[in-house]
């Protein structure tokens, strides 16, 4: 009788042992329960960075060739009164590449999707940043019962074709010199630690997937997604945001507020700032 109590406790243990690790984690729907490691995405093991406690969790979507580190001042700002969590995109950061390189932005806004899913949220803010404010746009647009809120940092609006189509025809026939031109524009006005993360990730990404990313990027209309989450919605912009087909210019009836003297990263350049931004969003959300 006593084997049997204790190989009933071991079982349980094992199994215990066995969620905690994560082998569980896709299964879990306790939000009380945050996990930092890999979840299952639509397309590879997708890293998700997960902390804090209480109010209505914040998950981050950070831009182009960056990760979760991204909002690390975000994270820590928030987690002492709420859960806050930050994923990477596929093919950035810890997270799994898609085998068959499908960028598409309704893509991105799936993994987004299979996050919440895994941790189990069923109400949140949704935070994007460039590249992740499209894939957040998306995914709020599909979603808009789930969002309780949506805040956008420097998101693209759509670009014309034929600009786009030159674009990307300058970035196949000289993709170094054009990229280049491109990030030490956007790179004007970064502190000078925030300069060398950003310039050390656009490393890490391969020419074939940054050309995939942008084309989907441009072929991707915010618009109709934004008009049809009907929830509160910030946009958040630097200088570099000024272009006409800024997503400013295309959907004027939503608030907006510009941080000065940034590069294209406002919540790596001047923290403060933006988490102030961001505390007067959540004071709103219930």
């Amino acid at each position: 009788m006593r084997a049997a109590k204790r190989a009933s406790f071991l079982a349980v243990w094992i199994l215990a042992i066995a969620f905690h690790s994560g082998c569980a984690q896709n299964d879990a729907k306790d939000e009380s329960r945050p996990m930092t490691g890999p979840i299952a995405g639509p397309a590879g093991r997708l890293q998700v960075d997960d902390g804090g406690e209480g109010g209505v969790p914040v998950v981050f979507a950070h831009s182009f060739a960056g990760s979760g580190k991204h909002w690390s001042a975000q994270l820590e700002h928030l987690r002492s009164t709420r859960r806050a969590i930050a994923l990477d995109l596929r093919g950035h950061g810890e997270s799994e590449a898609p085998p068959t390189g499908a960028y598409a932005v309704d893509s991105l806004a799936a993994d987004i999707a299979a996050v919440v899913e895994g941790l189990g949220l069923d109400r949140f803010v949704l935070v994007g940043h460039s590249m992740g404010g499209s894939a957040a746009v998306a995914y709020a647009g599909a979603h808009p019962d789930r969002v309780a809120g949506l805040v956008l940092v420097g998101t693209p609006g759509k670009t014309p074709l034929e600009q786009s189509t030159q674009i990307l025809a300058s970035l196949q026939a000289d993709y170094d010199s054009v990229a280049g031109k491109y990030w030490n524009s956007l790179l004007t006005g970064a502190r000078p630690d925030v300069e060398a993360q950003v310039r050390s990730e656009m490393q890490s990404v391969p020419r074939a997937a940054s050309l995939a990313m942008i084309g989907a990027l441009f072929a991707f209309d915010p618009l109709p997604s934004l008009r049809a989450y009907p929830g509160p919605k910030l946009l958040v912009d630097t200088a570099h945001d000024e272009s006409p087909g800024g997503l400013h210019h295309l959907a004027p009836e939503v608030p907006r507020q510009v941080i000065a003297g940034t590069s294209h990263w406002p919540q790596m350049d001047k923290p403060e700032e933006f988490n102030r931004i961001l505390d007067e969003v959540l004071a709103t959300v219930k």
